[in-house]
């Protein structure tokens, strides 16, 4: 399978996750509004959210998958399940533990997430609650991890892909089904999400099952002492284990300065936690199509040709990533600026959704848009250290990164409030972005092939087209007074999304950019 083939794959896979996430954001805000209660929602889904980020698709992930990829080349089919059974033991009582800890301490993380929700206590004590239902969730979503880690590195990506939108079909059923029926029987409605996103945690764990066991790849989970001993002494598991820890440091940082943002959040203006997560909502589809996409296909793929020592393909990969983020992501980033509120409005404005909502969440979506590039091209450039087994230098770079992006909070949130956060992680990211580059270009690693300067300009040419063409459609069209016409301005908006595409693809083709040159890689 082609690396194109195989991102495209993952991609719209991915947009299905993103479609359905965001019917059930639409769903979410139309039921439940904006209010204190959901902001607990909101901090109390983050808590496992931010731990699996870190110990499973975070670290774990980063550690596991290049270790995986190395062991499959050198030692075979069999050595690589070996390896399986020995980390999935160790993983396995790690959660359990970690659970048990998670439950207990849910009333400490509260607090050190959104401390500011105390001046609401029936706030503060419903995201107690529901971080002590939803932290189970860490645990399977981190298995999930494993899984995905397992199938990706067999070049097996429709699973993994797929499964998030069964996280959005359970929380959909909860919004339509439980929450309608937790309010007549006189229990608060917001708890139903805590339902909907444990069945989601199960669903997406059980269709992993039959892809591992169809590639021979089920784990054997030790249960015994010896077992769980001879696991955590397998030199594998140790590597895996040793990788993560920089790599824990590095991913903890990113999810560090989630806390705090949300910590500071929680002490503007009520709303100001679901504008900033509503906007983050919109975020995930360019980030998670192009960013997420080809970090899943590149990470296996970079592993290999490193434990092969073939640095051209190595190279070659990176380059093809780069180009497709800049094609991508400028384009993307150019419409989040000067297009959020027809985005906004077309997508959440109903039901409890108000006017003024609109513009918040625009606000913040821009604050964003302004680091899409750099989003997205972390998850090209960090995987081009992994596959070395390059730790530390990713982690050095996101504490700079935190740095810089804490120093603008200071400047930047007295003035624009939640939107300063937004503007400060996306100033960050392209501060992180442009560190991992000049790193891998410093130490030869990357090698940049001929004709970037002419596809820069092409880029840039086609994008100011396309930033001319969407603030006119910003400017002409009465968005959010479409409120009582919803149709009508969901055709709209698809019809001028889809002349935007045309008029920017038409200007790179006109320009002489060879399409085909993606393609066929």
């Amino acid at each position: 399978m082609s690396l194109f083939k195989a991102a495209s794959t993952v991609s719209a896979l991915t947009l299905a996750s993103r479609i359905t996430g965001l019917v059930r954001d639409m769903l979410f805000v139309a039921f439940f509004g904006v209010s204190a209660l959901t902001d607990a929602f909101y901090v109390a889904f983050r808590i496992p959210n931010l731990f699996r980020r870190i110990f499973g698709e975070g670290a774990f992930s980063q550690a596991f998958v290049p270790v995986l990829a190395a062991c499959r080349t050198r030692e075979g089919e069999a050595g690589a399940k070996r390896m399986v059974d020995h980390v999935s033991t160790v993983l396995l009582w790690t959660l359990v533990l970690l659970c048990i800890l998670g439950v207990i301490g849910a009333p400490v993380m509260v607090w050190a997430l959104a401390s500011g929700l105390r001046k609401e206590p029936y706030a503060y004590d419903a995201a107690v609650l529901m971080t002590r239902w939803m932290f189970p969730y860490i645990g399977f979503m981190s298995l999930v991890a494993l899984a995905g880690g397992i199938l990706n590195t067999w070049k097996r990506f429709a699973v993994p892909a797929a499964s998030p939108v069964l996280l959005n079909l359970s929380m959909i059923a909860s919004i339509t089904v439980a929450a309608p029926l937790f309010r007549r029987l006189g229990i608060e409605p917001i708890y139903s999400q805590a339902i909907g996103v444990m069945l989601g945690g199960v669903l997406q764990l059980a269709i992993q099952i039959p892809a591992l066991r169809r590639i021979g790849m089920w784990p054997r989970v030790g249960l015994a002492f010896a077992a769980i001993r001879e696991s955590w002494r397998d030199p594998a598991t140790r590597e895996v284990l040793r990788l993560m820890l920089p790599a824990l440091l590095g991913v903890s940082v990113a999810q560090i300065s989630l806390l705090i943002n949300t910590q500071i959040a929680s002490y503007l203006p009520a709303g100001s936690v679901s504008w900033l997560n509503n906007a983050d909502r919109l975020m995930e589809f360019p980030t998670a199509m192009l960013g997420v996409a080809l970090g899943v296909v590149l990470m296996p793929q970079l592993a290999a040709a490193r434990a092969g020592g073939d640095e051209v393909r190595y190279s070659a990969m990176l380059d093809w990533g780069l180009r497709l983020v800049v094609l991508l992501a400028i384009p993307s980033s150019i419409a989040l600026l000067v297009f959020s509120a027809p985005l906004v409005a077309t997508l959440f404005h109903y039901g409890a959704f108000k006017d003024s909502d609109v513009g918040q969440v625009a606000l913040a979506l821009a604050g964003y848009g302004t680091g899409l590039l750099g989003l997205v091209a972390i998850k090209v450039l960090a995987p081009g250290y992994y596959a070395s087994h390059d730790m530390k230098t990713p982690m050095r770079i996101a504490v700079a990164a935190l740095i810089v992006t804490q120093l603008l909070n200071v400047a930047l949130v007295p003035w624009l409030k939640h939107a300063g956060l937004a503007l400060s992680i996306g100033l960050g990211a392209l501060v992180n972005a442009g560190s991992l580059l000049v790193g891998l270009l410093r130490r030869g690693r990357y090698k940049p092939s001929p004709g970037w300067g002419v596809f820069a300009l092409q880029v840039l040419a086609g994008s100011a087209l396309l930033a001319i063409f969407l603030m006119w459609a910003n400017q002409h069209f009465p968005w959010v007074a479409w409120r009582t016409e919803p149709f009508k301005r969901a055709g709209m908006l698809a019809v001028l999304v889809a002349g935007a595409g045309a008029l920017y693809f038409g200007a790179l083709l006109a320009a002489g950019l060879k399409l085909r040159q993606f393609v066929t890689h």
